[in-house]
Protein backbone atom coordinates (compact mmCIF):
# COMPACT_ATOMS: atom_id res chain seq x y z
CA UNK A 1 0.00 0.00 0.00
CA UNK A 2 1.27 3.34 -0.59
CA UNK A 3 2.04 5.84 2.00
CA UNK A 4 1.58 9.45 1.55
CA UNK A 5 4.17 11.06 3.92
CA UNK A 6 3.26 14.88 3.03
CA UNK A 7 0.56 16.73 0.80
CA UNK A 8 1.84 19.60 -0.48
CA UNK A 9 -0.86 22.18 -2.80
CA UNK A 10 1.31 25.43 -4.15
CA UNK A 11 -0.58 28.37 -5.51
CA UNK A 12 2.18 29.56 -7.76
CA UNK A 13 5.12 28.21 -10.01
CA UNK A 14 8.01 29.45 -7.74
CA UNK A 15 6.24 27.46 -4.73
CA UNK A 16 5.67 24.28 -6.78
CA UNK A 17 9.64 24.50 -8.27
CA UNK A 18 10.87 24.82 -4.56
CA UNK A 19 9.01 21.50 -3.58
CA UNK A 20 10.69 19.81 -6.44
CA UNK A 21 14.33 21.11 -6.08
CA UNK A 22 13.48 20.13 -2.08
CA UNK A 23 11.98 17.06 -1.81
CA UNK A 24 12.66 13.49 -3.89
CA UNK A 25 10.17 11.21 -4.65
CA UNK A 26 7.28 13.51 -5.60
CA UNK A 27 4.31 12.45 -7.45
CA UNK A 28 2.45 15.25 -9.65
CA UNK A 29 -1.25 15.40 -9.46
CA UNK A 30 -3.22 17.69 -12.01
CA UNK A 31 -6.66 16.11 -13.19
CA UNK A 32 -6.05 12.79 -11.57
CA UNK A 33 -8.08 10.65 -14.76
CA UNK A 34 -5.36 8.57 -15.40
CA UNK A 35 -3.01 8.49 -12.11
CA UNK A 36 -5.50 7.74 -9.38
CA UNK A 37 -6.76 4.51 -11.70
CA UNK A 38 -3.37 3.53 -12.19
CA UNK A 39 -2.46 3.93 -8.89
CA UNK A 40 -5.48 1.69 -8.10
CA UNK A 41 -4.29 -0.98 -10.44
CA UNK A 42 -0.94 -0.88 -8.82
CA UNK A 43 0.54 0.14 -12.18
CA UNK A 44 1.94 3.65 -10.84
CA UNK A 45 3.35 3.77 -6.88
CA UNK A 46 2.14 7.26 -5.24
CA UNK A 47 5.50 8.27 -3.85
CA UNK A 48 5.87 9.55 -0.31
CA UNK A 49 5.01 13.61 -1.78
CA UNK A 50 2.04 14.06 -3.09
CA UNK A 51 1.90 18.02 -5.20
CA UNK A 52 -1.36 19.09 -6.36
CA UNK A 53 -0.34 21.75 -8.54
CA UNK A 54 -3.99 22.16 -9.75
CA UNK A 55 -4.32 25.86 -8.36
CA UNK A 56 -1.08 27.55 -10.10
CA UNK A 57 -2.42 30.18 -12.10
CA UNK A 58 0.64 29.95 -14.46
CA UNK A 59 0.38 26.94 -15.49
CA UNK A 60 -3.54 27.98 -16.70
CA UNK A 61 -4.72 29.45 -20.12
CA UNK A 62 -4.30 29.78 -24.06
CA UNK A 63 -2.54 32.43 -25.05
CA UNK A 64 -1.43 33.92 -28.37
CA UNK A 65 2.80 34.67 -28.39
CA UNK A 66 5.28 35.28 -30.95
CA UNK A 67 3.29 33.64 -33.77
CA UNK A 68 2.49 29.93 -31.65
CA UNK A 69 -0.14 29.01 -29.42
CA UNK A 70 1.10 28.38 -26.22
CA UNK A 71 -1.50 26.25 -23.83
CA UNK A 72 -0.81 25.99 -20.21
CA UNK A 73 -0.33 22.35 -18.63
CA UNK A 74 -3.49 22.79 -16.36
CA UNK A 75 -5.64 23.62 -19.42
CA UNK A 76 -8.40 21.05 -19.66
CA UNK A 77 -9.79 19.39 -22.52
CA UNK A 78 -12.84 20.71 -21.89
CA UNK A 79 -11.12 24.04 -22.24
CA UNK A 80 -9.42 23.20 -25.64
CA UNK A 81 -12.60 22.16 -27.18
CA UNK A 82 -14.24 25.26 -26.00
CA UNK A 83 -11.66 27.77 -27.34
CA UNK A 84 -12.09 29.45 -30.42
CA UNK A 85 -8.12 29.89 -31.24
CA UNK A 86 -7.73 26.21 -30.71
CA UNK A 87 -11.33 25.52 -33.09
CA UNK A 88 -9.89 28.05 -36.00
CA UNK A 89 -6.11 27.55 -36.05
CA UNK A 90 -5.70 24.09 -34.94
CA UNK A 91 -8.31 21.52 -36.05
CA UNK A 92 -6.67 18.29 -35.49
CA UNK A 93 -6.31 19.32 -32.00
CA UNK A 94 -9.72 19.93 -31.53
CA UNK A 95 -10.77 16.61 -33.36
CA UNK A 96 -8.67 14.88 -30.67
CA UNK A 97 -10.21 16.47 -27.87
CA UNK A 98 -13.47 15.83 -29.28
CA UNK A 99 -12.94 12.04 -29.17
CA UNK A 100 -11.61 12.23 -25.44
CA UNK A 101 -12.95 9.74 -22.89
CA UNK A 102 -16.46 11.55 -21.67
CA UNK A 103 -17.49 15.36 -20.68
CA UNK A 104 -16.98 14.23 -16.89
CA UNK A 105 -13.25 13.16 -17.78
CA UNK A 106 -12.84 16.16 -20.07
CA UNK A 107 -13.97 18.55 -17.91
CA UNK A 108 -10.79 17.51 -15.02
CA UNK A 109 -8.10 15.99 -17.56
CA UNK A 110 -5.40 18.03 -18.82
CA UNK A 111 -3.50 18.50 -21.55
CA UNK A 112 -0.27 18.62 -19.19
CA UNK A 113 -1.35 15.45 -17.49
CA UNK A 114 -2.05 13.62 -20.95
CA UNK A 115 1.16 14.42 -21.82
CA UNK A 116 2.92 13.36 -19.20
CA UNK A 117 1.30 10.20 -19.08
CA UNK A 118 3.10 9.36 -21.80
CA UNK A 119 0.66 6.77 -23.26
CA UNK A 120 1.40 5.66 -26.68
CA UNK A 121 -2.38 5.77 -27.49
CA UNK A 122 -2.91 9.40 -26.12
CA UNK A 123 -5.38 11.04 -27.83
CA UNK A 124 -3.69 14.73 -28.13
CA UNK A 125 -0.17 13.29 -28.20
CA UNK A 126 -0.57 12.56 -32.43
CA UNK A 127 -1.85 15.83 -33.06
CA UNK A 128 0.83 17.49 -31.15
CA UNK A 129 3.13 15.44 -33.10
CA UNK A 130 1.98 16.72 -36.35
CA UNK A 131 1.99 20.01 -35.41
CA UNK A 132 5.60 20.55 -34.18
CA UNK A 133 4.89 21.01 -30.74
CA UNK A 134 7.66 21.91 -28.49
CA UNK A 135 6.94 21.01 -24.49
CA UNK A 136 8.01 23.68 -21.83
CA UNK A 137 9.94 22.63 -18.81
CA UNK A 138 9.93 24.73 -15.78
CA UNK A 139 12.97 24.28 -12.97
CA UNK A 140 14.30 26.50 -10.11
CA UNK A 141 18.16 24.67 -10.21
CA UNK A 142 19.64 27.75 -8.43
CA UNK A 143 17.51 29.77 -7.44
CA UNK A 144 16.06 31.27 -10.42
CA UNK A 145 13.01 29.91 -12.46
CA UNK A 146 14.88 27.96 -15.53
CA UNK A 147 12.61 27.14 -18.71
CA UNK A 148 13.65 24.83 -21.59
CA UNK A 149 12.04 23.63 -24.62
CA UNK A 150 11.70 19.97 -26.30
CA UNK A 151 10.11 19.18 -29.27
CA UNK A 152 7.36 16.87 -28.53
CA UNK A 153 8.44 14.61 -30.95
CA UNK A 154 12.08 13.97 -28.73
CA UNK A 155 10.43 13.83 -25.25
CA UNK A 156 9.03 10.34 -25.15
CA UNK A 157 11.14 7.36 -24.47
CA UNK A 158 8.66 4.41 -23.69
CA UNK A 159 5.68 4.16 -22.36
CA UNK A 160 5.18 6.42 -19.36
CA UNK A 161 8.51 7.46 -19.84
CA UNK A 162 9.53 10.99 -20.77
CA UNK A 163 12.77 13.28 -21.00
CA UNK A 164 11.70 15.33 -17.77
CA UNK A 165 13.63 15.53 -15.05
CA UNK A 166 12.59 14.94 -11.55
CA UNK A 167 13.24 18.23 -10.38
CA UNK A 168 11.11 20.18 -13.70
CA UNK A 169 7.47 20.77 -13.71
CA UNK A 170 5.70 20.24 -17.36
CA UNK A 171 4.62 24.03 -17.46
CA UNK A 172 2.97 24.25 -21.11
CA UNK A 173 3.07 23.13 -24.62
CA UNK A 174 3.99 25.79 -27.14
CA UNK A 175 2.28 24.82 -31.29
CA UNK A 176 3.69 26.99 -33.90
CA UNK A 177 0.44 28.51 -35.81
CA UNK A 178 -0.33 27.18 -39.15
CA UNK A 179 0.70 29.26 -42.14
CA UNK A 180 -2.18 29.85 -44.88
CA UNK A 181 -2.49 26.71 -47.24
CA UNK A 182 -1.95 24.55 -43.83
CA UNK A 183 -4.20 21.41 -43.61
CA UNK A 184 -4.23 18.83 -40.84
CA UNK A 185 -6.25 16.39 -39.63
CA UNK A 186 -7.11 13.72 -37.19
CA UNK A 187 -8.37 10.18 -37.45
CA UNK A 188 -8.80 7.74 -34.19
CA UNK A 189 -10.25 4.26 -34.31
CA UNK A 190 -11.58 2.34 -31.59
CA UNK A 191 -14.26 0.43 -30.54
CA UNK A 192 -16.28 3.89 -29.30
CA UNK A 193 -15.55 7.22 -30.74
CA UNK A 194 -14.65 8.39 -27.42
CA UNK A 195 -14.81 6.81 -24.64
CA UNK A 196 -12.06 3.66 -25.84
CA UNK A 197 -8.42 3.84 -25.56
CA UNK A 198 -7.45 4.55 -29.02
CA UNK A 199 -7.01 0.84 -31.02
CA UNK A 200 -4.35 3.14 -33.82
CA UNK A 201 -4.37 6.80 -34.29
CA UNK A 202 -3.46 9.04 -37.28
CA UNK A 203 -2.73 12.78 -37.39
CA UNK A 204 -1.67 14.58 -40.99
CA UNK A 205 -0.69 18.05 -41.76
CA UNK A 206 0.89 19.52 -44.42
CA UNK A 207 0.72 22.59 -46.96
CA UNK A 208 -1.27 21.76 -49.81
CA UNK A 209 -0.29 23.69 -53.11
CA UNK A 210 -1.07 22.93 -56.89
CA UNK A 211 -2.34 19.38 -55.24
CA UNK A 212 0.83 18.77 -54.07
CA UNK A 213 1.43 18.15 -49.66
CA UNK A 214 4.65 19.92 -48.68
CA UNK A 215 6.37 20.35 -45.16
CA UNK A 216 4.40 16.73 -44.50
CA UNK A 217 3.81 15.21 -41.20
CA UNK A 218 2.33 12.08 -40.59
CA UNK A 219 1.93 10.79 -36.83
CA UNK A 220 0.76 7.50 -35.46
CA UNK A 221 -0.45 6.45 -32.18
CA UNK A 222 -0.66 3.41 -30.48
CA UNK A 223 1.77 1.38 -32.89
CA UNK A 224 4.93 1.88 -31.24
CA UNK A 225 6.36 2.15 -27.72
CA UNK A 226 5.61 5.73 -27.82
CA UNK A 227 3.30 7.86 -30.45
CA UNK A 228 5.74 8.48 -33.19
CA UNK A 229 6.33 10.65 -36.52
CA UNK A 230 6.47 8.33 -39.45
CA UNK A 231 9.16 9.91 -41.98
CA UNK A 232 9.34 7.54 -44.60
CA UNK A 233 5.80 7.93 -44.92
CA UNK A 234 6.22 11.92 -44.76
CA UNK A 235 9.31 11.48 -47.59
CA UNK A 236 6.65 9.40 -50.02
CA UNK A 237 4.62 12.20 -49.62
CA UNK A 238 6.61 15.08 -49.48
CA UNK A 239 6.36 17.57 -52.73
CA UNK A 240 4.31 15.05 -54.88
CA UNK A 241 0.51 15.31 -56.25
CA UNK A 242 -1.64 13.69 -54.08
CA UNK A 243 -2.55 10.98 -57.11
CA UNK A 244 -4.09 7.63 -56.29
CA UNK A 245 -0.73 5.90 -57.15
CA UNK A 246 0.84 8.56 -54.68
CA UNK A 247 -1.66 7.91 -51.85
CA UNK A 248 -1.83 3.66 -51.93
CA UNK A 249 2.37 4.09 -51.99
CA UNK A 250 2.04 6.08 -48.97
CA UNK A 251 -0.21 4.03 -47.34
CA UNK A 252 1.62 0.64 -48.08
CA UNK A 253 4.70 2.69 -46.61
CA UNK A 254 3.11 3.69 -43.37
CA UNK A 255 1.65 0.02 -43.21
CA UNK A 256 5.35 -1.38 -43.14
CA UNK A 257 6.70 1.80 -40.77
CA UNK A 258 4.79 0.59 -37.90
CA UNK A 259 5.98 -1.90 -35.28
CA UNK A 260 2.44 -2.94 -33.55
CA UNK A 261 1.71 -5.22 -30.60
CA UNK A 262 -1.06 -8.15 -29.94
CA UNK A 263 -3.37 -6.89 -27.39
CA UNK A 264 -7.03 -6.77 -26.29
CA UNK A 265 -7.57 -4.47 -28.20
CA UNK A 266 -6.39 -5.99 -31.55
CA UNK A 267 -3.93 -7.73 -33.47
CA UNK A 268 -0.83 -5.85 -34.75
CA UNK A 269 -1.93 -7.13 -38.18
CA UNK A 270 -4.95 -5.52 -37.50
CA UNK A 271 -3.45 -2.37 -36.38
CA UNK A 272 -1.34 -2.43 -39.43
CA UNK A 273 -4.59 -2.88 -41.43
CA UNK A 274 -5.98 0.02 -40.07
CA UNK A 275 -3.10 2.13 -40.32
CA UNK A 276 -3.20 1.44 -44.37
CA UNK A 277 -6.97 1.90 -44.71
CA UNK A 278 -7.37 4.90 -42.43
CA UNK A 279 -3.91 6.69 -44.00
CA UNK A 280 -5.38 6.13 -47.60
CA UNK A 281 -8.90 7.44 -46.70
CA UNK A 282 -7.41 10.54 -45.00
CA UNK A 283 -5.20 11.59 -47.99
CA UNK A 284 -7.89 10.66 -50.28
CA UNK A 285 -10.16 13.72 -48.03
CA UNK A 286 -6.85 15.77 -48.87
CA UNK A 287 -6.77 15.45 -52.49
CA UNK A 288 -10.31 15.88 -52.65
CA UNK A 289 -10.76 19.04 -50.62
Amino acid sequence: MNTIERYLAPTCLEEALDCLHRHDGVTILAGGTDLMPQSRAGRIRIQPTLLNIRRIPELQGITLEDGALRIGALTTITELLASELVRTRLPALAEACNRFASDQIRNTATIGGNISNASPAGDTLVPLLALDAEVELAAKPNGHIARRRLPIANYFTGPGRTRREPHELLAGVRIPLPAPGRVAHFFKFGTRPALDISTISIAIAGTLVDGALGDVRVAFGAVAPTPVRARRTEAVLEGRPLTPATIEGAAAVARDEVDPIDDVRASAWYRKELIHNMTKRMLDHVAQA
